[in-house]
């Protein structure tokens, strides 16, 4: 039985059986339907069938870094998933981000690096990334480094040159 007041005045509506029974059967359908969906969606979630990358980190920041330093870094990954993880192919975006993949499968559970040199003889900002292309749950997986480069400190002190004759 509903009750809905109009201005100070009680109407009672009263609903068939059958009506109140179908919207039992819809609530009880409705909360149903969520909670598997809810379910099935953590189930997906948590399912790692195959190689799957789990990387410390997927950008490395450079920082700031002066003209021809060491451009090396390594990203380290873990394959968190139940079968080995063979990388086929890793590649930089330009010409001067040079990715050198691991040679083996790595196994579940074990650890791998991908190197990375970016040539440091260009000034300025840069932000480069670096596609694998593997056999994992998610077969291009995109890395990035990032930085500036900046000018070698010159000497306050002007040098003047030295005479070939004199050694002075």
């Amino acid at each position: 039985m509903i009750v809905k007041h109009f201005e100070n005045k009680k109407k009672v509506v009263i609903l068939p059986f059958k009506t109140i029974k179908t919207m039992k059967k819809l609530a009880i359908i409705l909360f149903i339907s969520v909670f598997s969906i809810s379910m099935n969606a953590q189930e997906k979630a948590t399912t790692t069938d195959g190689p799957v990358f789990e990387f410390v980190t997927e950008t490395i920041d450079y920082g700031k870094i002066e003209k021809d330093s060491d451009g090396e870094r390594v990203f380290t990954f873990k394959n968190i998933g139940n079968a080995p993880l063979i990388i086929d192919k890793v590649k930089g975006s330009c010409g001067c981000t040079v990715p050198t993949k691991p040679e083996g499968p790595i196994m579940p559970g074990e650890t791998g690096e991908i190197k990375v040199k970016y040539a440091t003889n260009r000034i300025g900002g840069f932000s480069k990334t670096v596609t694998i292309t593997s056999n994992a749950t998610e077969p291009r997986k995109t890395i990035r480094v990032k930085g500036i480069v900046l000018k070698p400190e010159t000497s306050s002190v002007i040098e003047k040159p030295k005479s070939v004759i004199s050694n002075q």
